[in-house]
């Protein structure tokens, strides 16, 4: 196994292609083709991870946030960012990171927050947009059915719960080939008019590639007639944050200590206690003041997030109550999930949860 073959498994979980503009996702340090040795998983890579793989002879990091986040213009050992790339690269270990990927994933890290405190129904809470592709093209009508079932397998035509989706119109399609062509169909230099589908089929679009490798192989044209527009439709399976249910509602400050026991922290900052009880919650990892307008407009009784300033909690007015339970605690069981799910994926050899607590954040 290389270090690519794990790489694409973490891309089924969380295709890079929906990671954040502004982060930087993906193998930050060492070699695609290098042979693994051994993977540890963490949540921070700071030097003691990278001695912690020394010692357990793994040659790769999978670490959630990127140790390398701004760009670097000097490596000389300076900073701690600086010297955790420098002794990686000198014991040949590379790192790679998945970060708002896999906050933006379906089953990433707000699920595993939703989990972890018993939420049902759960929901995206910020959907992205420009996630979803419409294809249309055009085929001999005796060609239709093997070309629609060639980019139905290469993962078109999924719409929510339904798959195999396409809206199909029947027509003529005419073109006249010049010299240097070789018509499938017709001959060089003469109109010819053809029965053809319009096939259209939407995708997810870190498909794209493999949805037009598809048609290019089982179209019969020797030049395909194609059409992508990126569609603004919310893509309800992508994006940042969750909002789930409770079984049963719970006492608002019983429910405060139930997040705290679940979530496992020391300390839960909190807005102005509003209601009596608590049914809807939203959740997001990290940094979440920007989905508090979110949280309020999905109709959620409580915001689980972190990083909150001073002046973020004003801005829960009236309308919801704001939990801030620390940016670690909040994504401190993405590494042991991560560790789950390339355990179910590579069989061969252990993969190794990092033992050490990278969490700078003190409490007394």
């Amino acid at each position: 196994m290389i270090v690519q073959d794990v790489i694409n498994h973490l891309h089924d979980l969380a295709p890079l292609t929906y990671a954040e503009d502004f982060d930087n996702v993906g193998l930050l340090v060492g070699d695609k083709n290098q042979s693994v040795s051994g993977i540890l998983v963490t949540l921070d890579t700071l030097e003691a991870v990278v001695d912690e793989a020394i010692d357990n002879k793994c040659n790769l990091i999978v670490s959630f946030h990127p140790i390398i986040f701004k760009g670097l213009k000097k490596i000389t050992g300076k900073t701690y960012v600086e010297r955790v790339v420098i002794k990686a690269i000198q014991n040949n270990i590379a790192i790679f990171s998945i970060h708002t990927a896999l906050d933006n994933a379906m089953e990433g890290v707000n699920s595993i927050i939703c989990d972890q405190l018993e939420l049902k129904n759960k929901n995206i809470l910020i959907p992205q947009s420009g996630t979803i592709k419409k294809l249309q093209t055009y085929v001999p009508k005796a060609n239709a059915e093997e070309l629609r079932q060639a980019l139905f397998n290469a993962g078109a035509g999924m719409l929510g719960n339904y798959e195999s989706c396409s809206f199909n119109v029947d027509g003529e399609g005419t073109y006249l080939g010049n010299e240097d062509s070789n018509p499938t169909i017709g001959k060089k230099g003469q109109l010819h008019t053809e029965n053809e589908t319009a096939i259209s089929v939407t995708y997810k679009k870190h498909l794209e590639s493999r949805i037009l490798k598809s048609l290019f192989e089982a179209h019969p044209y020797e030049e395909v007639a194609y059409e992508i527009l990126t569609l603004e439709n919310q893509n309800q399976h992508i994006g940042m944050g969750m909002i789930g249910e409770l079984e049963n509602e719970m006492n608002v400050k019983d429910c405060l200590l139930f997040i705290k026991d679940k979530m496992n922290t020391e300390c839960v900052r909190h807005s102005k206690l509003l209601h009596t009880s608590i049914k809807k919650i939203a959740v997001l990892g990290g940094s979440g003041s920007f989905a508090i307008n979110a949280a309020k407009a999905s109709g959620a009784d409580l915001l689980v997030t972190a990083d909150l300033k001073y002046h973020d909690f004003f801005s829960a007015e009236q309308d919801i109550i704001l939990a801030d339970i620390g940016h670690y605690e909040s994504e401190q069981f993405t590494k042991s999930f991560l560790v789950d799910y390339l355990s179910k994926k590579i069989t061969n050899f252990a993969i190794i949860l990092s033992k050490t607590n990278t969490n700078p954040v003190k409490y007394l």
